[in-house]
């Protein structure tokens, strides 16, 4: 029994779908995450959904960017095991 169904989906709440991220340096993310989940560290360079190009580096394995990305580019990301959250 879900007993938070009848309540709205926001930015602050946890995320309900997931799904593995494909860095490209093309191609946009199939849906606006609320953030990704880096499951081994390194560097991500991002295009977010303002659309400023972004790099984050070092980011820990473990870690959740709190960033809405609409790509993940396959040039000057490192890190892997990224996964969408929304």
């Amino acid at each position: 029994m879900d007993k938070f169904s009848d309540y709205p989906t926001s930015l602050t709440a946890p995320a309900r779908d997931a799904a593995a991220v494909v860095p490209s340096d093309a191609a946009d993310l199939p849906v606006l995450p609320r953030a990704l989940y880096v499951g081994v560290s390194g560097d991500i360079s991002a295009r977010l959904a303002g659309g400023q190009a972004v790099l984050f580096r070092n980011v820990p394995s473990g870690s959740v960017l709190a960033v809405r990305a609409r790509g993940v580019n396959a040039t000057g990301t490192t890190a892997s095991g990224i996964v969408a959250l929304w």
